[in-house]
């Protein structure tokens, strides 16, 4: 609906998608996806849309009403929603595989582990928005990801021996990937920037950075620059103390052929 009264307007300004993409300051491809329904847009596009087509506040209006695939926390709606347009993400973990990176398999023993338990339906509906989540890797090659993975994740065989190998040799398949770097800390390190637990920071178009914290139960969305600083400091401390890219992939075959 939300795509579609953008596409009533554009055309009630005798504008194409062509013409209406780079005034708004968005690529061809990703008008046409909002308009088709198939993507959300960024927070700023309702606003800059609506004075481009002097929509009366219609289209901020409705943007207000936006949901994404039912299956995705409410509170992780927000940082999700600044994935679909970031030009870095770096991401830390220690607790699992982040949902980028996981197989359906490792997806399911988490969701069927979880606690309290989920029905049937809530598990489809949070392994297909996850599975969509991930399409970001490929569907957005001029955008750089960057994972640091403990390797006690692996060791852990959550799911068991085949689901830890497939998850294996699904990583290494994506750290194939011109855009995703991967990068293992290893058990045995003397100092370790992230002690404080897991962290996300992302840079959107506009080079502004935002961070993301997340805990049990819910997430915390960073926005004061002081504190998006100091996850900055630790982000590029991390890179240097966990393992090169190279030794990394040697690190998780030799796990993979161990078991």
């Amino acid at each position: 609906m939300f795509g579609e009264i953008v596409k009533t307007f554009r055309k009630r300004a005798r504008l194409t998608q062509d013409q209406f993409a780079p005034l708004v300051g968005y690529s061809l491809e990703t008008i046409a996806s909002i308009e088709q329904g198939r993507r959300l847009p960024l927070p700023d596009f309702a606003e800059r849309a609506d004075s481009l087509l002097d929509a009366f506040g219609v289209i901020p209006a409705a943007a207000k009403h936006l949901t994404r695939r039912k299956g995705l926390a409410s509170w992780f709606r927000q940082w999700a929603l600044l994935e679909l347009g970031a030009l870095s993400l770096y991401t830390y973990e220690c607790r699992l595989i982040p949902g980028l990176l996981q197989t359906p398999a490792y997806t399911r023993t988490l969701f069927a582990d979880r606690l309290p338990p989920l029905d049937d339906e809530q598990i489809e509906a949070r392994l297909a928005a996850r599975l969509e989540r991930q399409q970001l890797l490929r569907n957005r090659p001029n955008t750089a990801f960057s994972f640091i993975l403990e390797e006690h994740l692996f060791l852990r065989q959550l799911g068991g021996e085949e689901v830890t190998r497939e998850l294996i040799d699904h990583i290494l398949d994506l750290s194939e990937l011109r855009n995703v770097d991967i990068q293992i800390m290893p058990l045995a390190r003397h100092h370790h920037a992230a002690i404080d637990g897991p962290m996300q920071l992302l840079e959107t178009p506009e080079h502004q950075w935002f961070g993301y914290l997340e805990g049990q139960m819910y997430g915390q969305f960073i926005s004061d620059p002081k504190v998006v600083s100091v996850i900055q400091m630790r982000c590029a401390s991390m890179r240097s103390q966990a393992l090169s890219l190279d030794d990394s992939k040697s690190l998780m075959r030799r796990m993979r052929g161990a078991r």
